[in-house]
């Protein structure tokens, strides 16, 4: 099972922030540092000092960092033209050294569109299926051939499909809850489907219908990396797992049902269950990006029993 570390900045990090907690995570010996990609905050948080973008801050973290997967989870396919998605991802692999993983969803939060002036069309998803065929193709095209597409949203006309990723490919990372969909867009284009914030019972039945759907694409189910994202709230004792529920403003009863809350060997024990049902990375939300002595009771009592 490997550990991820997944931030959400947008509730109030600056970079310099996100740096010092993308660097105890390579120091820690976590598998990865992802980010949310978001420009609004949520919920009762001031959000201050307001919020970074995800692949200017990967870039960033790209030449700052040396082992550590990068990536995001997701990025917002109604922020980005997908040609542009696709060079500057390539871009920030290449400075990387081939260490990112992208993570693209169709977006969905309205009010930070409002906010930035960022266009909300309707046609979401099939925007989305129309990205991933895009940029999946540029990358995918050889040096020295042209890549086109005629599609219903976008249009290439004889694009070199440059720059290339340092990677031979892209680890690339779909996810949600849709039932039909979702497991087949995961099945086309993925080598990772992530479920995030779901149950046991909710992410082993749409692991199966990404494992069906891959089928009926002519793939095989586990070609394909199986994963969730859920809150962390660990301590090593009643009176500090309840300090750190409150720190994010949550309920350790609701942590517990919905997250990765309570002390090292419950964490460890729930994991196990996830890993059960065929999760083989699971993405460890942070919410309280300060906390750094959190991520070292994690290294030390949670990843060290899953290792």
């Amino acid at each position: 099972m490997e550990l991820r570390i997944f931030t959400e900045p947008q509730q109030g990090a600056s970079y310099d922030t996100l740096l010092k907690v993308a660097k105890a995570t390579e120091d820690l010996g976590f598998d990865a540092f992802f980010r949310s990609d978001h420009y609004l905050r949520m919920g009762n948080v001031d959000g201050l000092p307001g919020p970074t973008d995800a692949w200017i801050t990967l870039a960033g973290l790209a030449r700052e960092t040396r082992r550590i997967r990068l990536g995001t989870l997701m990025t917002a396919g109604t922020f980005r033209l997908p040609g542009v998605l696709a060079i500057q991802v390539a871009q920030v692999d290449q400075m990387s050294g081939g260490r990112i993983e992208l993570g693209l969803g169709a977006g969905w939060f309205e009010e930070e569109h409002k906010a930035y002036g960022i266009p909300f069309p309707k046609e979401k998803f099939a925007r989305l299926e129309e990205q991933l065929a895009i940029v999946t193709g540029l990358w995918a095209t050889e040096t020295g051939q042209e890549f086109s597409y005629d599609g219903t949203y976008y249009r290439l006309e004889n694009s070199p499909a440059l720059p290339k990723p340092a990677q031979g490919k892209v680890p690339v990372l779909v996810g949600g809850h849709g039932a039909t969909r979702t497991p087949r867009l995961a099945a086309q284009y993925a080598d990772e489907f992530n479920i995030p914030f779901a149950s046991l019972e909710d992410s082993e039945r749409q692991f199966g219908r990404v494992r069906a759907a891959a089928e009926v694409a002519g793939r095989k189910g586990d070609e394909l990396v199986y994963s969730n994202a859920l809150v962390a709230c660990v301590g090593r004792d009643d009176a500090e797992v309840a300090r750190r529920a409150a720190a994010i403003g949550r309920n350790v009863d609701e942590l517990k049902a919905n997250g990765l809350a309570g002390s090292p060997a419950e964490v460890v024990d729930k994991i196990g269950r996830y890993a059960a049902i065929g999760a083989s990375r699971v993405y460890l939300q942070m919410l309280d990006l300060d906390d750094l002595d959190h991520l070292e009771l994690i290294s030390a009592q949670v990843q060290s029993q899953l290792s």
